[in-house]
Order: C-alpha cells, then sequence, then structure tokens
C-alpha cells in the first residue's frame, strides 16, 4: 500500500527548488556537518543516525561516495579536454561545469566554511542548513519543524526525483544541463534511475526511528515516480526554444544516440544497422527522441495503471509521429504527453502496491510487448537497471532470499553486459539477456 502522504504530492506540480535570487539563507558547506558528535564519526553507532554519514561521502572506492568526487573530476584528463574544446578555461572555475559537480551557489549565500572543491556536498541534496543546522538534532525538534526551517524532504519521492533530476537529467538552472556539445566534447551520456541511484548513495538506515519519522521508502513507488518525473522534467526542457534548440538543430541530447552513432558503410548488399521501434511511428531513418523513461512507465502502467495506459501509449505514439510534421506540432504532442504523464502518475500514487506487484512488472517489462522497443542502447540499459532495482525491491521486501537473489544476479550481470559498451550493443543479443534475467525471477514467486 502506497502511504496517504504519496497520494497527495503527485497531485501537486514537480518540486521545484527556490530560486537562488530569491533565496535568503546560506549554505554553510560540508564541516559544518563534519563534527564527531554530529555525522563525521569514524563507526555507524549513534543512537538516532548513523552519524558516519560522512564517512560514506567520502569513500574513495565506491559508489557511495560519488558525489564528493565530482569537482576533482573537473581538473581531471577528461575534464580538462572537455573545457578546452568548448572554449570554456579551466573546468574547476566553469560555470557550465560547477552547476551539477559543486555546490555552485552565489558567493553572498556561502557561509564561512563553505567550500565549492566539496564537490556535492550535503546541501546540494538536504538543502541550505543556516536555518536548521543549530536546531535540527536537539528536543524539542522533529522531522517537520526542520523541514519548515529549510531541511529538504527526501523522503518524498517528488522531491527526491526534482533534486537528483537537476543534475542527472538536467534542468534550467545554470550550469544543469549537459548539451549536445558538451557530449561531442566527450561528456557521458546523462542516465537516471531513481531507487537504484538511492541504494548506492544511501547513507542511513531505514530503521524503526526512520520509519516513525519518515515512513518506510516503497522501492518500487520510487522507480515509478522516478519515471514519471524524468519525462516531465525532459518533456518540459524540450518544449522550451532555448533548450529544445542549437541554432537551426534541435538540441540532439534529447535524442537517442545509439540511432545515429552506428558505423557507416555503404557497400551492397550490406544489412541494415538498425531496427524498427514499434513504439516510434517516426519516418523511416530519422533520428528518434530517446523514450527510455517513456517505455518503463508504459511497462508499469499496463500493471498498475490501466485505465491510464492507453491514454498515456497513444500520447506516447503521437508525440513520436510529430517528429515528422514540425517542431510546432511537436511542442504541442510534448505538453499532451506531459499532461497524460501527469495523469498517470496521480493514479499510479492511489494505485495499490502488493507483494507481488515487483514481480508481475519485471515480467512485463521482458515480456514481447515492451521487450519489442529495446532496439537501442539508451532504452536497454534503463530495462537492465529497472530489473535490478525491482530485484532489490524483492529482497527488502523479504520475498526472494539473499541467496536466491544471489544466484539471479548473475543473470543480471550478462543483462548489464550486453549494455556495457554502446558500440558492441546487440539488441537481440540483450532482450535474450534481460529475458533470462525475468524467467530466473518469476521462477521464485
Amino acid at each position: 500500500m502506497i502511504p496517504a502522504f504519496a497520494v497527495l504530492i503527485l497531485l501537486l506540480p514537480e518540486f521545484q527548488q527556490p530560486a537562488f535570487a530569491n533565496d535568503p539563507v546560506r549554505y554553510e558547506g560540508v564541516a559544518s556537518c563534519a563534527g564527531s558528535t554530529c555525522h563525521g564519526r569514524s563507526e555507524g553507532n549513534g543512537k538516532v543516525v548513523r552519524q558516519d554519514e560522512l564517512l560514506h561521502w567520502q569513500e574513495p572506492s565506491s559508489a557511495s561516495g560519488a558525489h564528493s568526487r565530482t569537482y576533482d573530476a573537473l581538473a581531471g584528463r577528461r575534464g580538462n579536454r572537455i573545457a578546452a574544446e568548448l572554449g570554456l578555461g579551466s573546468a574547476a572555475d566553469a560555470p557550465a561545469c560547477l552547476g551539477c559537480h559543486a555546490t555552485f551557489v552565489p558567493p553572498m549565500q556561502r557561509g564561512d566554511r563553505f567550500l565549492v572543491s566539496d564537490g556535492v556536498g550535503c546541501e546540494s541534496c538536504h538543502g541550505a542548513s543556516s536555518g536548521w543546522i543549530s536546531s535540527h538534532y536537539a528536543v524539542p525538534a522533529t522531522h517537520q519543524s526542520n523541514i519548515a526551517a529549510g531541511l529538504r524532504p527526501l523522503e518524498r519521492p517528488d522531491v527526491r526525483a526534482s533534486t537528483c533530476l537537476d543534475c542527472h537529467f538536467g534542468s534550467d538552472r545554470p550550469g544543469q544541463f549537459v548539451s549536445h556539445r558538451m557530449m561531442a566534447a566527450g561528456h557521458p551520456r546523462i542516465s537516471f534511475e531513481l531507487d537504484l541511484f538511492s541504494t548506492l548513495q544511501q547513507h542511513h538506515d531505514e530503521d524503526a526511528d526512520y520509519v516513525r519519522r519518515k515512513q518506510r521508502t516503497d522501492s518500487v513507488q520510487l522507480w515509478a515516480v522516478g519515471q514519471a518525473l524524468a519525462i516531465r522534467r525532459s518533456l518540459d526542457l524540450f518544449a522550451r526554444q532555448d533548450f529544445g534548440m542549437e541554432g537551426i538543430f534541435p538540441e540532439f541530447y534529447f535524442y537517442d544516440c545509439h540511432s545515429c552513432h552506428r558505423r557507416i558503410a555503404d557497400g551492397p548488399g550490406l544489412p541494415r544497422r538498425f531496427e524498427v521501434n514499434p513504439g516510434r511511428p517516426i519516418p523511416f531513418g530519422m533520428p528518434p527522441y530517446n523514450d527510455e523513461n517513456i517505455i518503463m512507465l508504459s511497462a508499469v502502467a499496463q500493471v498498475l495503471a490501466p485505465r491510464q495506459a492507453t491514454a498515456f501509449d497513444n500520447a506516447a505514439r503521437g508525440f513520436h509521429a510529430a517528429m515528422g510534421n514540425g517542431r510546432v506540432e511537436t511542442v504541442a504532442a510534448a505538453r499532451r504527453l506531459d499532461q497524460a504523464t501527469g495523469a498517470l502518475a496521480t493514479e499510479l500514487a492511489q494505485g495499490q502496491y502488493g507483494p507481488d506487484t515487483a514481480f508481475v512488472v519485471i515480467a512485463r517489462i521482458a515480456g514481447q510487448a515492451i521487450s519489442a522497443r529495446f532496439t537501442d542502447y539508451e532504452g536497454s540499459a534503463q530495462a537492465v537497471m529497472a530489473v535490478d532495482t525491482l530485484l532489490n525491491a524483492l529482497v527488502k521486501q523479504g520475498r526472494i532470499t539473499l541467496g536466491a537473489a544471489a544466484g539471479i544476479r548473475r543473470d543480471v550481470n550478462r543483462a548489464y553486459a550486453a549494455v556495457s559498451d554502446p558500440n558492441d550493443y546487440n539488441p537481440p543479443a540483450f532482450r535474450a539477456a534481460l529475458g533470462n534475467a525475468a524467467r530466473s525471477v518469476a521462477a521464485l514467486q
């Protein structure tokens, strides 16, 4: 069952962070959270929270420490090359890079211990701390009073998704959009999956105290909400002229990279190097919009919101079809798809998430109707992340044991291997690997 608060949050517009210009608060910096009586312990033995959160945040060999390494990446070989290609000067000083590689706020909002070089620090996710840092741990403070003082309620799926999407997809704020030009200069392709990324970055335990204060996280819900808000963010930016276009060209960031980036050969009799996608009714040979999240949301809609699934699928097909007509028609279709996505998100929030939901969604993702749409790299990478996420959800729910999951993990890893290199991506091989993983999961139901 979805918590009652979740029904309300998806009836609201997508969560928006306050604009810096109107934000009087200060960002106090990572050092302000690092005391041994706060979050800087060497062992997670705190009475309320672990208190070793900083150790996890800066773990050098783990994904959990990735946020602390973002600023350092700017000074590396790749960072310098990208900045040089784009004429940005030093990447470590370029606003176009710092918007996501650091907690990048105006100088007047930086506290005495704030350092841009900390990278993506605590306040990038939890919000500016000046209003609550001195009181959030003291009686009679509560989670709700901390939120009122400015702490960001990341337990809300919409808030967490919007916060993560700012960098893991893009936003209209300075330095938070990775253009196709940046990728051409060497920036990695952007990818996002809310529940899996949350698991990799989690620095806390969902113990009884956490559940009492914030309610337990439903991984299936978190995944579904993340897919819906990723679509809405993508459509919102695409519909804006200053993001959707680059000179006379469309901004190719929004399109499926793999559909164009293939080997070129013109010898007679050579086989076609791409598959026609049944979910994309576009003229033959046109580059398609990147619909990785649309495919995933279509799968979950068929299981949990069948009343909205047809309308959503029709809007998605209409959006793809409009690509062959022109920018004006496509933007109008994007807005219709955004409306359908919002209605679907509301339906998902009001639905029932039972103990077998993850089993059914995995089967749907790997089933013939959906897997036929895995013709390109991006959608396939999203699919294997989804199966991984939903498998972890079944373990958390006690539906599958850790030992059984370890056996299935081999099949999941084969699916990951099938998308390990875009240049070697083979759609039939991937579909076979994903199908094997899904059958292994289904056998334990």
